[in-house]
Parts: C-alpha cells; structure tokens; sequence
C-alpha cells in the first residue's frame, strides 16, 4: 500500500511516448512512463523490436526454402531459354554497395555519444552522493572536537545526528548502486558494439566479395557467399530490433529529463539516478551545517581570548587574531577586519605557535602551543568544511545541481545520441535491405554473366545448348 501510494504522489515522466503495449501484463497498455527501474517499462520499449524479429523469421524460413528449391532445381531442372543482360543488375549492386558502406561510419559515433552520455549522468549521481557522505563524515567528526578540554554541546551532537539522518533520505540509492547502473550500461554498450562491429565487418566483406564475383562471372564463390549471407541477414535484422530499443530508451530518456528541468519535482524516476530532496529536509540540513559551524567558532575563540590572556603557561607576543564567523561577516579579509577569515585561519595561526617543554608551558614567544594548534586546526577545518558544504546543500536540496545537469544533457548531450542512434539503426534498416537485394543480384548476374556468351551465340544462329545440338535449323 505505502508503494502504491508513493508511486502515485510520483511524477510520471514521458508518458504519452512510454505508451506501448507490455508482454508482461497482457499486453495492456504500459503508463507508467519512464523508469529504467521497472521491468514492465522495458518489457514495453523490447516489445518494440517484435517486427524486426518477425522479419527475421521470415526471411530466414522463406530464403531457407528458396535456397532448398534452388538446389533442387539446379540439379534435377534444365535452362531452356536464352538471357539477356541486364545493367540494371550491376547499377543496383553497386548503389547497396555505396550504401551499406555509408551508413556503416555513424557506428562508432553512436556508442561514443552513448558512452559519454551515461558516463556523465551516472558519474554526476556518483560524485553527488560521494559530496553528501564528505558532509556527514565532518558532521560525525564535529561531535569528536575537543577544545580546552571541552566537548561539544550534547545538543550540538542531536543536531548532528539529526542532520546526517536527513542526508540518508536525501538519496533512495546507496553510492553502489549508482556504480552498478554504469557498469551495466557498459556492459550491455560493450557486447552490442561488439556484435554491430562483427556483423557489419562481415556484411561489409560479404557485400564487397559478392559485388566482385559477380562482376566476374564466378557462379560458384556467388553460390557459396549466399548461406553465410542468408544467416548474416537474419542476425542483422534482430539487431536492428535491439537498436530500435536503443533508440527508443534513450529517447525516452531525453523527454524525461526535458520534462522534469521543465517541471522540476524530487520525486520522480529520475530521483534513482540523481537524489533531490525536498525542500523542508534541505533548509534543516542546511541550518543544522550553520548551527554546527556556528558553535564550533565560538568555541575556537573562546580558545584564542584564554590563550591571549596573560601568564597561564608562560605565552608571550602578539596577541592571536579571532577566527571571523562567515555567516555573519563572510570570508573575506576585507569584511572580517581585525578577525582572521575561516579558511585563513589555520595558516594564519602558525605564526603564533610557540615551543613548549613536557609540562606544556611555552619556551619560546608565543600564544600558541603545537597541542592547542592542532586541536584548533582540526576544529577549524571541520567547521570549514561546513562553511563550504552549505553552498553544495542548498544546490542539492532544492533541486538547482540536479536541473542544470539535466539541463546540460537534454542541450548538449541528447541532439547527438538522438542523431547518431537513428543514423545507426536507419544504416543498419538499409544496408540490411541493400545486402538483402544484393543477395538475389548476386545471383541473377552471375548467372547472367555466364549465359551472355550463350545469348550472343544464339542472335548469331549458333545454339551451343547441348539441347539444340550445336546450330540453329
């Protein structure tokens, strides 16, 4: 009930183009729009790839039965008519020839723009999340801080915990599952480019040889070329289905992420790629960071007055600069004053170390002993790290890093995957076509070829058909 109810308060992504009948309910229309986390989405967008199959069966029976009766009647039947040559059989097998070899280049256009597109998506979720597990391990190590032998206030640690509570709802899925989404695009990118690389170098051969035996005559090379290129056919026309499916998930995907930069919601398919939280959990975060930074610098200066007084453990020198609250002041020198800036402040405080003896009281000019030093550069490194981490939370929690990265992929990534993925599986309709024509060419021109002499010696009234005996009556 609770998923039923979460799916419905969910926004459903390209839905009037996700309308396909799906195998595995009936073949009922799927609305469920886009959501590569369904199998009823893809079971919808495969269905998609039937007539190609279909096809595929097809040529394969009704070429297998041809090539049957052709082996019969070449060795049970006799040729009684004269042929008559033909250019147009020698112009076509040509024209399948430019073709095929023209839209085999879009290939490694295609899987490059798909590479560089998953890559971008998925390794944006990846370094998204990787940030938000950076803030929470200084979240938890803020709880650890000591200054002057002093803890954090145990409201403090609540509202730490509290914070690092609502960053685990930020994101549905853990930092693997981001990882596993790429490797098994990869994966499946790998062994499809691998069969459209094998099937088209072999198309390409078998094209070209064809082309050339029949050109010169050899019947025999033609006949044999025929059974690889009849099973050639039939892969390449699955393979066409398999990129129809391509085409179609990533266009799905185009329209999704063009939707929601248009209708910006966190909720959604999308969330499983690339989290978004709502805005009330990331305005708490958000405050929880200040909160935290906040307490931290009052007790680092707290720290800075107690070194800066006068005879405790033999400190002399010029006095040590307070850390500047940048939610009050911000970072800048300029509009800190006489207050060292946030991300200054480490660097600025060596200065004022001094060297201390066993017991801990200073040797040399000083305010500053190494022990005080690095319990302050620690401290003000986390409550940096916060500072800046605020910057990053507000982008996230109100969707702003998640719009601009699809933003970016609907602009610059999609026209040429869009281009190059119908470039792919519009080559591979023709040129499977094209190889598909030059089969049968194949045929009736090298047979053409051998019976020119033939037909030439017929207008001439000689008939060397062993049928005729030799000379025309």
């Amino acid at each position: 009930m609770e998923e039923t109810k979460q799916e419905n308060n969910s926004m459903i992504l390209a839905a009037n183009q996700t309308e396909r009948p799906d195998p595995m309910d009936n073949f009922r229309i799927y609305t469920g729009g886009w959501n590569i986390t369904n199998m009823h989405y893809f079971a919808s967008v495969a269905f998609t790839a039937i007539p190609f199959g279909v096809m595929a069966v097809i040529w394969f029976v009704v070429v297998g039965i041809f090539l049957l009766c052709a082996c019969f009647c070449c060795c049970f039947c006799h040729r009684k008519k004269p042929y008559g040559y033909s250019q147009y059989v020698y112009a076509f097998s040509l024209v399948c020839l430019i073709l095929f070899s023209i839209t085999a280049i879009g290939e490694k256009r295609f899987v490059d723009s798909v590479e560089r597109f998953t890559d971008y998506l998925v390794n944006k979720g990846i370094s998204i999340y990787d940030s938000l597990i950076r803030i929470q391990n200084i979240l938890i190590s803020a709880k650890n801080i000591v200054l002057n032998q002093k803890n954090v206030p145990d409201d403090l640690k609540q509202e730490v915990d509290n914070a690092n509570n609502r960053i685990d709802s930020i994101g549905t899925l853990p930092r693997v599952k981001a990882q596993d989404i790429t490797n098994e695009i990869n994966k499946l990118l790998k062994h499809v480019n691998t069969a459209l690389v094998v099937l088209a170098s072999i198309m390409l051969l078998l094209a070209f040889l064809g082309f050339l035996f029949s050109i010169l005559g050899m019947k025999n090379c033609v006949y044999i070329l025929v059974v690889p290129g009849w099973i050639i056919i039939t892969l390449t026309f699955i393979l066409c289905g398999l990129f129809l499916v391509f085409h179609n998930i990533m266009s799905d995907t185009c329209v999704a992420m063009n939707e929601w930069v248009q209708n910006p919601k966190a909720n959604s398919a999308l969330s499983d790629l690339i989290p978004c939280a709502e805005k009330e959990a990331g305005l708490r975060i958000k405050e929880a960071g200040k909160t935290v930074t906040t307490t931290i610098n009052d007790m680092l200066n707290q720290r800075v007055t107690y070194a800066n007084t006068d005879n405790l453990y033999n400190q002399s020198g010029p006095l040590v600069p307070l850390v500047c609250d940048p939610y009050n002041y911000g970072d800048s020198q300029q509009s800190c004053g006489d207050q060292v800036p946030l991300p200054n402040a480490e660097e600025e405080w060596k200065k004022y170390v001094c060297q201390a003896s066993g017991s801990g009281n200073c040797m040399t000019a000083g305010r500053l002993t190494p022990e005080m030093y690095d319990e302050m550069s620690s401290a003000v490194n986390i409550s940096d790290g916060l500072y800046e981490s605020s910057h990053f939370i507000a982008t996230v929690v109100d969707c702003t890093m998640v719009e601009d990265t699809f933003r970016n992929i609907t602009q610059n990534h999609c026209p040429k995957l869009k281009k190059y993925s119908a470039w792919v599986y519009g080559g591979l309709v023709i040129a499977t076509i094209s190889v598909m024509f030059s089969l049968l060419f194949w045929l009736l021109y090298a047979r053409e070829r051998q019976h020119r002499k033939y037909t030439k010696n017929v207008n001439k009234g000689f008939d060397q058909s062993p049928l005729a005996g030799g000379k025309k009556p």
